[in-house]
């Protein structure tokens, strides 16, 4: 049996598909099965072939793509992508199709500079090999032939250096996450308490929908959750998420903290990057730090993490028990960096309790 992940592309978008179909078929360990301009077209080609993953619009004639997916998630639950415009309709429909059951989200693809095409090719080929992960079967998969620029480090936003020395008591919490992410945050924050310490996030999550996201966590939970501005204040009862396709940094002002949100290169193949954001945690936070790693595909975060603990935070990675892919906490455990490995629904009371 073939060992690809086998992809099949929905999309009302003729130019979209054929897009899609040429970045995917780029890439070794991926093959596209099929392609399809409706959920009824896409229908008819599973029932001769089930695919792996599927990536799919949300607005198409004759059925819309959230109707499709729920369909499927009652039928036959299969890795769903969500390939969105950035919309508002289009943001709000992808969030409601993560609630549904969809893994992943990317934008649709346009034209662009070089750069842009290179960076769409890496996040659309990390999705898809992030949602086959979710899979119950084990896909073994090699890495991207197609041409891409290095991996990049956090050296690229932050560069090494010493922590600095500490003019504040204040505890503040950073948090990474990815696949399975947008759950599992809801289940954090939802656990905070009004009086918790400063929480600054970064969800691998594409540019425009994490406004959205925030605003939806903030709706449901007791604390304030926002998307980051640069220059915000990290205060108490409050949640602070990365802007999509933005790094975000903690910075020290005085005796307070606050964030920074700059444009920069892919960091561990992603914008924003976890590393970034515990490199700066280590540098400025030191001893103050409590940082947790959560579910996610790849090793984004393991390096800041192992950084955290050497400047002497206090970490915590989810337990695979309770993660989507174990990839990035996995990671982190392996680097020696995490202090504790717990179930979820335990994190948001170990950070308060360290806090104190």
């Amino acid at each position: 049996m073939s060992k690809n992940i086998r992809v099949l592309i929905v999309d009302d978008s003729a130019v979209v598909r054929q897009t899609l179909e040429s970045i995917l078929s780029a890439a070794s360990g991926i093959e596209v099965i099929g392609t399809a301009a409706d959920p009824y077209v896409a229908a008819e080609r599973m029932k001769k072939e089930v695919p792996d993953v599927i990536t799919l619009d949300l607005e198409m004639p004759r059925m819309d793509g959230l109707t499709f997916l729920q369909k499927l998630m009652k039928q036959h639950p299969i890795p769903v992508v969500i390939c969105s415009s950035v919309a508002e309709r289009g943001t709000a429909n992808a969030l409601k199709a993560l609630e549904y059951g969809a893994v992943e989200i990317i934008t649709k693809p346009k034209v662009g500079t070089k750069q842009f095409l290179e960076e769409s090719s890496i996040r659309l080929v990390d999705k898809i090999r992030a949602a086959a992960m979710t899979h119950p079967k084990k896909i073994t998969v090699s890495e991207p032939s197609m041409k891409v620029r290095p991996k990049l480090g956090a050296d690229a936003v932050i560069p090494m250096g010493r922590p600095q020395a500490l003019t504040t008591t204040e505890k503040i919490c950073l948090v990474g996450a990815s696949t399975g992410g947008t759950e599992a945050l809801r289940i954090f924050l939802e656990a905070l308490p009004l009086g918790c310490p400063p929480v600054a996030i970064v969800q691998h999550m594409p540019e425009h929908f994490t406004a959205a996201f925030a605003n939806r966590l903030n709706s449901i939970c007791q604390i304030t959750v926002k998307e980051a501005v640069d220059g915000d204040a990290m205060v108490r009862g409050q949640a602070l998420i990365a802007p999509g396709d933005k790094h975000m940094l903690l910075k020290r002002s005085g005796a307070r903290y606050c964030v920074e949100v700059k444009s920069g290169p892919l960091v561990s193949r992603h914008r924003p990057s976890v590393d970034v954001l515990f490199r700066s945690g280590a540098r400025y936070g030191g001893g103050n730090v409590v940082a947790a790693i959560m579910t996610g595909m790849g090793d984004d975060g393991a390096k800041g993490m192992k950084e955290l603990s050497e400047a002497g935070a206090y970490t915590i990675a989810q337990d695979e028990a309770s993660c989507v892919v174990f990839g990035m906490p996995q990671e982190a455990i392996k680097t020696g960096g995490v202090n504790k490995v717990m179930h979820l629904n335990k994190i948001a009371g170990e950070i308060v309790r360290a806090c104190g």
